[in-house]
């Protein structure tokens, strides 16, 4: 039996970050990608100092059309055998009504959800074929189950990941290949900050008065999908804080 190998995306923070030490935790060993080198970098050197697993890093921005390409070909190079994509890759920009959209927000929104993860995942797929096991998990959103004002093409984005999703595992279920999704709810971490470009009380609002899912919720969720037996695969997974009931629906104390 090899140490297991997880790729994953948006690795320097958040739910990839907390993907890294969750999976090295369990000995697994990591292909981190994401902008940040520096960041990659530090956390590379925790994890193997931490766990004694071994840790690649690849600074690689999703939203390049040659993404996934470099990522393959630096796996064949590293001689890896993935057994384990987790595309987390993805972010909002921006919260407002439809007719006053930025279109530059939306094209970064599709740009990483949508296109990033099909870069990504068009690269690794055929290895996974070719060496007969692999498994696919999306980070998709309570935003691709249901619309909620102001969400418009964040929404969009996810609605797109849910139905990838789902037609990438028709077309891998022939060759074994397991394609799950994770759809979170409110989770605190950068996503917010991001969102509203950097406005720290804005971000920090979204999460007042009740207690929000965090980073390492969903890392030990999606680490529980990676490791069912493998005849078993967790197609879809929405995962809420107890105070949130939908998209929109938050009981929030005074």
């Amino acid at each position: 039996m090899h140490n297991k190998t997880a790729i994953i995306t948006g690795a320097s923070s958040g739910i990839g970050k907390a993907c890294a030490f969750r999976f090295a935790s369990e000995g697994w060993n990591l292909v981190l990608a994401a902008r940040r080198t520096e960041k990659l970098t530090e956390l590379k050197e925790e994890l193997e100092a931490k766990y004694h697993v071994k840790v690649l890093c690849l600074t690689l921005d999703v939203t390049n059309k040659n993404s996934g390409q470099t990522l393959a070909e630096f796996i064949e190079k590293q001689a890896i055998k993935p057994d384990l994509l987790i595309n987390n890759a993805g972010l909002a920009v921006g919260l407002g009504p439809f007719q006053q959209g930025e279109v530059n927000d939306w094209e970064r929104m599709i740009d990483t959800n949508i296109k990033g993860l099909l870069y990504i995942s068009r690269a690794i797929a055929p290895i996974f074929v070719e060496q007969g096991y692999g498994h696919i998990i999306n980070l998709g959103s309570v935003a691709g189950k249901e619309a909620y004002p102001n969400g418009n093409v964040y929404v969009a984005s996810k609605f797109a990941v849910d139905g990838l999703t789902k037609s990438m595992r028709m077309d891998l279920m022939p060759h074994g290949i397991r394609v799950s999704q994770i759809a979170p709810g409110a989770v605190e971490t950068e996503f917010s900050l991001v969102r509203f470009k950097g406005d720290e009380s804005r971000a920090n609002s979204v999460y007042d008065g009740f207690v929000p899912l965090k980073a390492t919720d969903i890392a030990d969720a999606v680490f529980y999908v990676a490791s069912t037996p493998k005849h078993v695969n967790i197609n879809d997974l929405v995962i809420m804080p107890t105070a949130q009931a939908s998209a929109m629906l938050l009981k929030r104390d005074a």
